[in-house]
């Protein structure tokens, strides 16, 4: 969203605009991201052991390799849509 309006105050013309850091797009990418890394942290939840029962559940697959790839992923696609320069 942009809103240009020039004004003169004492002869020098000032720009009125309303430009924002991030574009629609960054904020899509952001939201997304997010989801990414919510997803990730969920697939990671589950029960663990206690003393008086062991858990195997805790060293899955899902759990230990795929959850934490996802959460990286997550992370990573959050520091390229802050960084990502929006068209003009």
């Amino acid at each position: 969203m942009e809103t240009k309006k020039s004004t003169t105050v004492d002869g020098v013309e000032k720009n009125n605009s309303k430009e924002y850091a991030l574009g629609k797009k960054n904020y899509l990418l952001i939201a997304l991201s997010f989801i990414l890394i919510v997803v990730g942290f969920v697939l990671m939840m589950g029960s663990g052991s206690t003393d008086e029962s062991y858990n195997p559940d805790i060293f899955s697959t899902r759990r230990i390799v795929i959850a934490p790839t996802i959460t990286f992923i997550g992370f990573v696609c959050m520091i390229f849509a802050i960084l990502r320069k929006p068209k003009q």
